[in-house]
């Protein structure tokens, strides 16, 4: 892919994904899987799944950005949960990361001393919008192969499929992600994928 002659649509569906993509609300999981930073939309989010009976916990990843972060970036989203209701007993917490990658290699451990690695079948991932295909990748690459995902994207009101290129911040991180992908890829930093550019029906 090259970015620079990518059509509208095409960027849309390689970092927001296809409507099959995103979460319908009929898939249930084995837990709620959070990255990091301290955006309440995440937060919000991760809360309405639990709420809704979606899955059993909720793990927050996210260190302290390198010193940046005080409190780690999960502990300040965990007690964000907990203020919303959520028991403590349902959320685990993960706080050495430092980036998108180490949420998912630093979570390794949380998750199999919690629940179990083997008895995981299905996590539903809850990010920015256009986070989602990034942190797909890298799961598959670094997380057990069986594991299927839900993309449960935040619910922020800029940065949204449908919106993003009206800002000129927003339409700057999509193109940023957009190259992040394709450089991943091709640096093999995370596995390749098919990504379909036909309509959806």
């Amino acid at each position: 892919m090259n970015p620079d002659v990518m059509t509208r649509d095409q960027i849309t569906k390689v970092v927001f994904g296809n409507k099959y993509e995103i979460d319908d609300g009929t898939q249930n999981g084995d837990c709620i899987f959070v990255f990091g930073g301290t955006y309440i939309d995440r937060v919000e989010k991760a809360v309405e799944l639990y709420k809704n009976g979606r899955a059993p916990y909720i793990l927050f990843t996210g260190g302290d950005k390198w010193g940046q972060r005080n409190p780690p970036e999960a502990v300040f989203l965990r007690d964000e949960a907990i203020k919303r209701g959520v028991s403590n007993e349902a959320i685990l917490v993960e706080q050495i990361s430092n980036h998108t990658k180490e949420n998912i290699m630093a979570s390794l451990i949380i998750l199999d001393r919690a629940i179990g690695l083997e008895k995981i079948n299905r996590m539903l991932l809850v990010s920015s919008p256009g986070h989602m295909r990034r942190c797909l990748l890298m799961l598959k690459t670094f997380m057990p192969p069986w594991y299927e995902y839900v993309w449960c994207p935040d619910n922020r009101a800029l940065g949204q499929s449908h919106n993003w290129w009206t800002g000129a911040e927003q339409e700057r991180r999509v193109n940023d992600e957009l190259r992040k992908i394709i450089g991943g890829v091709k640096g093999k930093y995370f596995v390749d994928d098919d990504i379909s550019f036909e309509d959806e029906l």
